[in-house]
């Protein structure tokens, strides 16, 4: 059997941000879940339906492992990612980085994982793995995948090799933290004017607070949109709060990390965007259980209120980014 030494195994709320706690800690830099999200430019927002879809998506972050590559360019961290065709190619790069003393980054298909509680496919998920034996891979998930597990290697490899949406080639990756870390204090304007501009700026309808608005829209339709309402809608809801999210679409994790950084920085536009988030995020989560009742008894009253609370939100996420989006001035 083969280990890293002194892991911190310590599953989060969302798999990126557990993934890249483990890899940072392990060479002695500890930032929080929010802070590392944040510092990621973690926040978006996309309505995502097509025809090839059973059913609507809503999506509350950037796309995977985008976080990842905004992280490290944020804390000039050395980012390495192996990506490759070959099964046996993919193997090789996380075991040479394991034998090595190294924790390793994996993004994969989720459905493939022996502990996973919903086998759902999932191409874009991460997981930190730390070790390996002949039969089993020792991961870090999140704390509601029950944080340190194990998988059968078997497994493991369909994982890796899954295809489909944001799924990728085989992806490993390290991390490494360079000898004088930037300071925090000097990295948070960037990273939230980024967010902000992001979701003020998207190229498209489905994306950022005009996504949220048409969200509002569309989600009135669900109903019809369905032929088993009593299962998508509670399912697309239980997406939204429990699905790695850390409630409210990830509304949470960027309301906490808003709030650390007004420990760090005097400025009243962080301190309004703050104010507004910590206002949306809870709206958040009833939107949600609007939906999810929608579901379960056919009211469309229910759907007709979440809509009316997402273009609520809309407004109130467009003013907190436009807040927000001022500290670069």
């Amino acid at each position: 059997m083969t280990t890293v030494i002194d892991v911190d195994a310590r599953g989060m709320r969302h798999c990126e941000t557990t993934a890249l706690g483990v890899l940072l800690r392990h060479q002695g830099l500890d930032l929080s879940e929010p802070m590392l999200f944040g510092l990621g430019s973690g926040l978006s927002f996309i309505y995502w339906d097509s025809k090839s879809m059973d059913f609507p998506f809503l999506g509350g972050r950037v796309k995977p492992f985008e976080l990842t590559r905004n992280l490290a360019t944020a804390l000039r961290l050395e980012l390495l990612v192996q990506e490759t065709t070959s099964p046996h190619k993919a193997w090789e790069n996380v075991r040479a980085s394991l034998d090595a003393g190294r924790p390793v980054g994996l993004q994969l298909d989720s459905y493939h994982l022996d502990y996973f509680s919903s086998k759902v496919h999932f191409g874009g998920h991460v997981v930190a793995m730390y070790g390996y034996d002949d039969h089993d891979a020792y991961l870090v998930d999140t704390d509601r995948q029950g944080g340190a597990v194990s998988t059968g290697l078997a497994g493991l490899a369909r994982a890796r090799a899954a295809r489909g949406p944001m799924a990728a080639r085989h992806r490993s990756f390290t991390l490494t933290v360079p000898r004088d870390v930037p300071s925090l204090g000097d990295r948070i304007v960037p990273a939230i004017t980024a967010c902000a501009d992001a979701f003020l700026n998207p190229p498209i309808a489905n994306l950022g607070h005009r996504g949220v608005d048409k969200a509002g829209k569309l989600v009135r339709t669900w109903l019809q949109r369905t032929d088993a309402p009593e299962r998508d809608l509670p399912q697309a809801a239980l997406l939204m709060e429990k699905a790695g999210t850390g409630g409210a679409l990830f509304r949470n994790l960027y309301r906490d990390f808003l709030d650390e950084c007004t420990r760090l920085l005097d400025s009243r536009h962080l301190r309004t965007g703050h104010g507004l988030y910590a206002e949306a995020a809870p709206l958040w989560t009833e939107a949600a259980e609007l939906i999810a009742k929608a579901g379960e008894s056919g009211d469309e009253r229910c759907l007709a209120q979440a809509g009316a609370l997402l273009r609520d939100l809309s407004r109130m996420e467009r003013e907190a980014m436009q807040a927000l989006s001022r500290l670069g001035s």
